[in-house]
């Protein structure tokens, strides 16, 4: 039995292959080790996965593509973690960019950008991820992502620059303050998922021309600041995985056709995908 994973900050989803043949998935909070340490990760899973770790004797492998999973220091927490529900398991620990990179790319060359609740953007070399200088997190970075258009919202809101109509609107459903938004941004645990989790209102106002200036504001300092880093951003596909870049795909295609981009795939979830290139490897 094979067991792959696709980790973002905000849910993990978790694909199992029975030895049948049959597929079962499971959906557990984020587990970003960026935010949580190895003892929070096991708590997470036994109370959101005991169904999983239930079938923990006959999986044999793990492969486990998570944000927060680009360091070795933070490989050890996840491994450590899942060692503790799965110690007949063999385990491997990699970025949720290099399990992108499968889902969309396979075996090609291209790059592949997440817009969630975070942005990233790596080129695949047709094995391996090449990083550029991106990935800086929700406090320095992640243009484009769940978090940035989140961030806009919640501070365009409370400097009073959101449309009268859509501010009331905003209020009525998050019921927000100075202080609560303080509060939750620093004194709380998974500050981006907080942020993030206002993003979702930009669906419901869409039509609008504020959203449609956030919305394509947003994508455009994507595209500037981190696919056109790469000089040959021209030649190769671009991919994209994420929520963002799925619920919002008719604006971004139209930011990425006025600069030149050759969109690939737009997928919400890679899961389904990585464990076709998983097992399709496995077998070689």
């Amino acid at each position: 039995m094979i067991l792959v994973a696709d980790s973002g900050s905000s849910k993990t989803d978790w694909l199992l292959k029975l030895s049948t043949g049959e597929l079962k998935q499971f959906r557990t909070s984020g587990l970003n080790p960026y935010f949580l340490t190895e003892k929070e990760i096991v708590k997470i899973l036994q109370e959101q996965a005991s169904d999983m770790i239930a079938d923990a004797p006959n999986i044999k492998e793990i492969y486990f593509f998570g944000a927060g999973c680009s360091s070795p220091d933070r490989h050890e927490i996840l491994s450590n973690a899942l060692s503790q529900l799965f110690p007949k398991s063999f385990i491997s620990i990699d970025s949720d960019l290099l399990g992108c990179a499968y889902a969309t790319c396979g075996h090609e060359k291209g790059f592949c950008c997440v817009l969630g609740t975070g942005s990233n953007i790596s080129f695949f070399d047709g094995e391996d991820i090449h990083s550029g200088r991106h990935g800086l997190g929700y406090v320095l970075g992640d243009e484009g992502s769940g978090t940035w258009f989140g961030k806009a919202l919640i501070t365009d809101f409370l400097y009073g620059k959101m449309p009268a109509e859509i501010s009331l609107k905003f209020n009525d459903e998050f019921h927000l303050d100075k202080e609560k938004v303080i509060k939750n941004v620093y004194q709380t645990n998974n500050p981006n998922s907080y942020l993030a989790s206002f993003s979702k209102f930009l669906t419901e106002v869409r039509d609008t021309a504020y959203a449609q200036d956030l919305i394509r504001s947003g994508f455009i300092e994507f595209v500037n600041s981190d696919i056109k880093s790469y000089p040959q951003f021209h030649r190769y596909k671009c991919h994209f995985v994420g929520s963002i870049a799925y619920v919002f795909a008719d604006e971004l295609k139209s930011v990425c056709g006025e600069n030149g981009i050759h969109v690939g795939k737009i997928i919400r979830e890679p899961i389904h995908d990585l464990m076709e290139f998983i097992v399709k490897r496995e077998a070689i």
